[in-house]
């Protein structure tokens, strides 16, 4: 008879609790090799111990249960059209699926720790944006729209741009958009002339006048873009400055440009009235 090892005896050997190895097999991760059909005791083999450790780790990294399953059922032989092993492949995608979290997480504690620290605080200062002539696209978002909307526009931006060379791309927003979770919104690129023949009906020519604003420049991914809204916001209500209601980001630098968040450049511009207030430096 091959070799046979009792519940506990496995359980000595590969440091995983007799209370998970039964968890394992009632989830059908690890099924014993035998299961004695009168006493109902499990036993395991030495070929079940790579297996073991494995699904170990794999739920150490949180990868879903439904996944683990995949991933044994795989195994080292299958591959996909990459020529990869399968199984290798849905590890891969949750280590991607990690790496992305813990970049997040990063993220989240650097800008907790700016907000705790009293002397922390992010340059605004109050500015004219210069007159332009963009192209441009305006829609109403509708209530719990995802960002595909802002992807249709910039596409059909691109389209009517036609490869000609373009200042970086923007964006004008109702701050309802914020508040409510819909609004108005308007996606623009700045160019000369009017757009081709055949661009999307959607684009449009738009002259925006001269405005003035309380602007920062937020540096990095948009992850903390709030904090960079707080710190003009709060500018221009200190000062006095009234509100248009409307916000404009141009993407100095963003992923048209790199696909590296940390470089990523935004202007954010509170558009306020230009009577309101006074000048401030």
């Amino acid at each position: 008879m091959a070799e046979r090892w009792t519940i506990g005896e496995f359980s000595r050997i590969t440091h995983l609790s007799i209370r998970t190895l039964r968890r394992y097999h009632e989830q059908d991760l690890l099924v014993p090799a035998q299961v004695d059909p009168v006493t109902g005791y499990r036993y395991y083999t030495p070929a079940q111990i790579k297996p073991a450790l494995t699904i170990r780790r794999l739920r150490e990294l949180d990868l879903p249960l439904a996944d683990v399953r995949d991933f044994l059922r795989a195994g080292s032989g299958a591959a996909d059209e990459t020529g990869h092993p399968a199984a290798q492949q849905i590890v891969a995608a949750h280590l991607r699926r990690l790496e992305d979290r813990l970049g997040r997480t990063q993220r989240a504690v650097r800008t907790l720790r700016e907000l705790l620290d009293p002397q922390a605080e992010r340059t605004v200062s109050l500015e004219a944006l210069p007159p332009q002539q963009v192209l441009a696209v305006s829609l109403d978002v509708p209530p719990e729209a995802d960002l595909s909307w802002y992807d249709a526009a910039m596409n059909d931006l691109d389209t009517a741009a036609a490869g000609r060379p373009v200042l970086p791309p923007g964006g004008r927003y109702q701050h309802t958009l914020f508040t409510d979770g819909h609004g108005r919104a308007t996606v623009y690129l700045p160019a000369e002339g009017p757009p081709p023949a055949g661009a999307p009906s959607t684009v449009r020519v738009l002259h925006l006048p001269r405005r003035t604003a309380a602007v920062a420049t937020h540096r990095g991914p948009h992850d903390d873009l709030d904090v960079t809204y707080s710190a003009v916001g709060s500018f221009a209500a200190r000062n006095g400055l009234r509100s248009q209601d409307l916000v404009e980001e141009v993407y100095l630098v963003g992923p048209r440009e790199t696909d590296q968040p940390e470089h990523w450049r935004t202007l954010v511009a509170w558009l306020i009235e230009p009577d309101s207030g006074r000048s401030t430096a």
